[in-house]
């Protein structure tokens, strides 16, 4: 299926590795530009030799300390300057601290802030504009099933991921009329350096080794199995095609089942 998307930009946030990299790959498989930005350097140029060897292409990488707004500014001002333009915003961060509200101090808090929520605020307030001077655009927003259902000990994420969802409900509402689309989707358990880290946490904290935590998430989800990455990044792809042009203002679960109500 032609998704439509051919010869587009795509910028990915926090995109060396993990989820934002399987969507960088993904949506380089459909012929966009690719865009992708994270702190590691190291990271970033072995992702973009992946994808170039795996696609063609030459995808384009920025380091980007997403807690800083000087660091994102720079992103789309060289994103812009390398393509002339960005067709499609894929926000993705990294799982800010585990720990529950003893554990959390102010810092956390602010950091987790920055992360999680302003640093989609400031992408897309950069990067809109744009897109309604050209009458298109998306906006995707990867946050968590903790949007839906928390997750004990995640305080930080339960929390401020459900903002990510309120703003993205709102922007949408306002920039429908420019042909702009706003989603997120929401993974479940999916196999990633963050969720073999928690494991290890909770190892920790429960008294099991943390391949048994990995089991027992499993056996959580109706699927019996956690999501591969590119599970995920092909969710996202979707959203950015011309067959998602009519969706919008909306939270996709990628979870195996995994949430347990109905809305």
């Amino acid at each position: 299926m032609d998704l439509g998307i051919k010869g587009k930009v795509a910028l990915i946030t926090a995109s060396s590795k993990g989820i934002g990299k399987s969507v960088a790959e993904s949506l380089s498989a459909e012929g966009c530009m690719v865009a992708i930005c994270s702190r590691n350097k190291e990271e970033l140029l072995s992702s973009t030799a992946d994808i170039k060897k795996k696609y063609g292409g030459d995808p384009f990488w920025v380091l980007c300390d997403l807690n800083k707004q000087k660091d994102i500014e720079n992103t789309v001002t060289s994103v812009e300057k390398q393509f002339g333009k960005i067709d499609i915003l894929v926000n993705n961060c990294g799982g800010p601290a585990s720990g529950n509200f003893r554990d959390l101090t102010d810092n956390n808090w602010q950091e987790a802030f920055e992360q999680v929520l302003l640093s989609a605020v400031r992408f897309s307030n950069l990067i809109i504009p744009n897109m309604i001077l050209q009458e298109w655009g998306r906006v995707i927003n990867i946050t968590s099933l903790t949007v839906k259902q928390p997750v004990d000990n995640l305080m930080l994420s339960n929390s401020l991921r459900s903002g990510v969802i309120g703003y993205a409900k709102s922007l949408s509402n306002e920039v429908a009329k420019f042909n702009i689309t706003v989603n997120n989707v929401a993974p479940g358990y999916t196999l990633t350096n963050r969720i073999y880290d928690l494991a290890v946490h909770n190892s920790k904290r429960l008294g099991k080794s943390h391949e048994e935590i990995l089991v027992d998430m499993a056996k959580e989800i109706p699927m019996s199995r956690l999501a591969s990455p590119e599970e995920i990044a092909s969710a996202v792809t979707f959203l950015a095609s011309k067959q998602a042009s009519y969706i919008t203002g909306n939270t996709i679960h990628v979870d195996g089942g995994l949430i347990k109500g109905l809305f």
